[in-house]
């Protein structure tokens, strides 16, 4: 080796010695201050010389390391913003597991009261033709003809009681299942989530050179973007009222009373029908008297009838109202535990309908608009039913309700903003009504 030669070598080690780890260029042995974008990889000044990158597009290494961390804080931003809403979500599961746990048993409560009313009905009518007989000439034959239909009654009752009780236990048990995959799924999201979060910023801190390591970065950025596009959803729950509970039974019909209204209690923008069958909203509100009973808070009106013990049962036509509020007025001190109302509401909103009971108020699942309702008290034993009377089946009821007072029925619409509305309730009469 020629003297000229050894002292070019020497020069070239001191120089790769003086430029610190994978600065250098292997080819070169120059520091690598640019980086070519078209293919993504660093170079020194003799390579941008080079005719392989003379027409590409070239930027300093420091000013490409720096687009590469605006893009990366941009993703770590939002992978953040998701990183919370995962968490929030994770939150609402884990807080929906007790509610709909609470939803299931208060729907089995609500079925349970409900065949309770209609064995407590059929036992309690068989029982008053038993006494009707009890002129005629004892005859056990008589009795066993009158009691065996009772007890077969009372037997399918039962049996449908427990299917319902069966397929809601299935349900629940589905619900759950269902909660506890997206708590799982949720919870493996968040963990992937802070790992690549923590992989960028750790990303953002590194050397230029480093940082432009390509299928490094790439492989981070897909895996974030991969992340982003994973949708967060909550579980779907089914409603446990999807289990439709039959209803209202023909006993019902032996209950059903000729409701009348009462003008002294109409809010001034509703119109009573000449028999007071009937009400409807008016295109400007009425001048009506002073008087304590008007309900001036909202477009409502009240029975005529006030009932204090007994059972009763009336039907509305509801087809011709879009949003509607029927139920029963407590007329005591006691209504202040819940002001005085307990109702069904009903609202149409474009082709969705959506329907409420209060207190306190909740939603329910029902499939399809309803065109009558009926509504059910049993006085004595604190219950009110609200019934789908096309379908015959229940929609809610309140059981083990303590009154203290009269009790009147309650029918409201909502008040017009501004024009004509033709929204209507109409009260059904029964075709043979008990006085």
């Amino acid at each position: 080796m020629s003297k000229r030669a050894g002292m070019s070598k020497r020069r070239d080690l001191q120089r790769r010695r003086s430029i610190p780890g994978d600065a250098a260029c292997r080819d070169h042995l120059e520091p690598l201050l640019l980086f070519c974008e078209d293919d993504q990889v660093p170079l020194c000044r003799q390579c941008f010389l080079s005719q392989e990158h003379r027409s590409h597009v070239v930027r300093g290494v420091h000013e490409a390391a720096e687009g590469f961390r605006k893009l990366f804080r941009e993703l770590l931003s939002t992978l953040k913003q998701k990183l919370e809403a995962a968490k929030s979500l994770l939150a609402e599961e884990q807080e929906n597991m007790g509610l709909v746990q609470a939803e299931e048993q208060n729907f089995k409560e609500i079925v349970k009261s409900e065949y309770k009313m209609m064995i407590r009905l059929v036992t309690e009518e068989n029982e008053m033709n038993f006494q009707n007989l009890q002129g005629y000439t004892f005859n056990p034959h008589l009795r066993e003809a009158n009691w065996s239909p009772l007890m077969k009654l009372t037997a399918e009752l039962e049996e449908k009681y427990q299917e319902t009780l069966q397929r809601l236990n299935r349900l629940g048990r589905e619900n759950v299942n269902k909660l506890q995959e997206s708590e799982v799924r949720l919870y493996e999201h968040i963990v992937r989530l802070h790992s690549i979060t923590a992989e960028l910023e750790k990303k953002c801190g590194e050397p230029s050179l480093v940082l432009l390591k390509v299928r490094d970065a790439q492989a981070l950025e897909l895996s974030g973007v991969s992340l982003l596009c994973q949708g967060l959803a909550p579980a779907r729950i089914t409603d446990p009222s999807l289990c439709r509970t039959p209803g209202p039974s023909k006993m019902l019909e032996l209950f059903q009373r000729p409701i009348t209204l009462d003008p002294k209690t109409a809010n001034s923008c509703l119109v009573l029908s000449e028999d007071l069958r009937s009400v409807r909203l008016g295109n400007v509100q009425q001048e009506v008297p002073g008087n304590p009973e008007i309900f001036d808070f909202s477009a409502s009106v009240l029975g005529v009838e006030s009932f204090t013990s007994g059972r009763h049962y009336w039907e509305v036509d509801v087809e011709k109202a879009a949003n509607w509020q029927l139920g029963i007025f407590e007329d005591s001190a006691a209504r202040l535990m819940h002001k005085g109302k307990i109702l069904l509401m009903g609202s149409m909103m474009g082709t969705k309908y959506t329907f409420w009971v209060f207190p306190p108020l909740k939603g329910i699942y029902l499939e399809e608009q309803i065109h009558k309702v009926g509504v059910f008290l049993d006085y004595k034993y604190g219950q009110i039913s609200f019934y789908d009377v096309s379908k015959r089946l229940l929609i809610y009821n309140f059981s083990g309700l303590v009154f203290k007072g009269a009790l009147r029925p309650v029918f409201s619409l909502c008040s017009p903003n501004e024009g004509t509305n033709s929204d209507s309730l109409s009260i059904c009469l029964p075709d043979v009504f008990m006085v």
